[in-house]
C-alpha cells in the first residue's frame, strides 16, 4: 500500500500568503498542515509516500519536509508542471504507484480520526474504490455522492448546480490500481481538468465495487482564512500538549494549556490556553488570549491577540487595540504609528483583507 499527497496548486484562496509560500505548509498549531496528512498515513501503516508538487512551491516544500526521515517514512516528489486535475496527478504518478493500492489525500485537508480503519474496509472488502463523505451545507462546492438506503453509491457528480445530496466527497479516497484504467478512459471536464469524480464514476459504471464511509468527526478544507483559524482551534483543542521550555518572569500569569518552545521569553504577560508559542520568541507587556498560535521567533510587545495564527518571524509593537480573528504572515511587521488625528497609514500587498474596528 502506498500514498500519494497533493500539495500542488497555487491556493489562491490564501493569498496573500500564498504568494510566497505553499498553502500546504501553512502552520495549524505551529505545525505545517501537510505534515498532518504525512503523519495520519504513516499512523495506518503505510510509509511510501508520493508528494506531488507544484512549479511554484515545490522547492520549499521538498526543502522543508525531507526526504521523510522524521516521519519515519520514505517521500518521494512528484513534479505536475500544471494543475490539470487530481486524476491527473495520478496519471503522473503512476509509474510511482505502479500495480499497489495507495490511499489519495488532499494535503490542505484534515480530518478527524485515524485512516487505520478505513484501510481495513477497503482491503478486506478487496474493493477498487473507498471514499470517503461528509455532510455539508454547501455541496455544489465539492463533489458529491448519491447513495441509496443502503449507503451503496449510485453516482458522483463533481460540483453539481443541483446537487443530489448533502453528501460531499472528503479529499481522501482509497484506490486500487485499476483507477488506472479509468482515468486513461475519461476525458477533461469543461474546466480543462482531468476530474478523480469522473474516474470514480467509470468504476461505478463498470460495476466495478465502490463503497463509502460516513466521516463523524470534523473535516476541514483549509483553503481560506477563516477554515485556518477553524483548523487552528480544533487542533489547540485536541492535540496540544503542555510544555515549557521558555523563559518565563515572575510578573506573567500563565493559565489553561500553553506550549512554549525553547529560548522565548515571556515578560510580564498574561497568556490563557489553549496557546502554542515557538522557540525563539519575545513576548513583553502583551496577553494572549485563547486559540493563538504563535510560530518560532516571532516579537511581540504590547499586543492584545486572540484567537489568531502568527507565523514565523512575524514582529507586532504597540498595537493598542486587541487583534483578533487574523492571519499574520511571515516577516510581517506590525507597529503603532505617532498618533495622528484622522490619519492612518497603510502599505498593504495584494488581496490582503484589513478591518478597521
Amino acid at each position: 500500500m502506498k500514498a500519494l499527497i497533493l500539495s500542488g496548486g497555487k491556493g489562491t484562496r490564501l493569498r496573500p500568503l500564498t504568494y510566497t509560500g505553499a498553502k500546504q505548509l501553512v502552520p495549524v498549531a505551529n505545525k505545517p498542515i501537510l505534515w498532518y496528512g504525512i503523519e495520519a498515513i504513516v499512523a495506518a501503516g503505510i510509509t511510501e509516500i508520493g508528494i506531488i508538487i507544484g512549479p511554484e512551491t515545490g522547492a520549499e516544500v521538498k526543502a522543508k519536509t525531507g526526504a521523510g526521515d522524521q516521519f519515519e517514512a520514505k517521500i518521494t516528489y512528484i513534479l505536475q508542471d500544471q494543475p490539470l486535475g487530481l486524476a491527473h496527478a495520478v496519471k503522473i504518478a503512476q509509474p510511482f504507484l505502479g500495480d499497489d493500492p495507495f490511499v489519495l489525500y488532499l494535503g490542505d485537508n484534515l480530518i478527524q480520526g485515524e485512516l487505520g480503519g478505513l484501510l481495513k474496509v477497503f482491503e478486506q472488502k478487496a474493493l477498487a474504490a473507498l471514499i470517503l463523505l461528509k455532510s455539508v451545507p454547501n455541496p455544489s462546492a465539492f463533489g458529491v455522492a448519491q447513495i441509496d438506503e443502503q449507503g451503496r453509491v449510485l453516482k458522483l457528480i463533481e460540483k453539481p448546480p443541483v446537487p443530489p445530496s448533502d453528501l460531499a466527497l472528503v479529499g481522501i479516497y482509497f484506490l486500487s490500481p485499476v483507477i488506472h484504467q479509468a482515468i486513461a478512459a475519461i476525458k477533461p471536464s469543461q474546466r480543462g481538468e482531468l476530474e478523480i469524480t469522473d474516474a470514480l464514476q467509470w468504476l461505478l459504471d463498470q460495476q466495478k465495487p465502490v463503497d463509502s464511509c460516513q466521516l463523524k468527526g470534523w473535516w476541514l478544507d483549509t483553503g481560506k482564512k477563516d477554515d485556518l483559524l477553524e483548523a487552528n482551534q480544533l487542533i489547540l483543542d485536541s492535540c496540544l500538549s503542555v510544555s515549557n521550555a521558555g523563559i518565563v518572569d515572575a510578573a506573567s500569569q500563565i493559565s489553561g494549556r500553553v506550549s512554549i518552545g525553547a529560548t522565548t521569553q515571556i515578560i510580564n504577560c498574561t497568556i490563557r490556553g489553549p496557546v502554542s508559542i515557538g522557540s525563539g520568541c519575545h513576548l513583553e507587556n502583551c496577553f494572549i488570549g485563547p486559540y493563538s498560535s504563535i510560530a518560532n521567533d516571532v516579537t511581540l510587545v504590547d499586543v492584545d491577540l486572540e484567537h489568531s495564527v502568527v507565523l514565523q518571524a512575524a514582529k507586532m509593537i504597540g498595537i493598542h487595540q486587541r487583534i483578533v480573528d487574523s492571519v499574520i504572515g511571515q516577516r510581517a511587521s506590525l507597529k503603532a504609528a505617532p498618533q495622528r488625528p484622522k490619519a492612518l497609514r497603510f502599505m498593504i500587498g495584494d488581496d490582503c483583507q484589513i478591518e478597521l474596528a
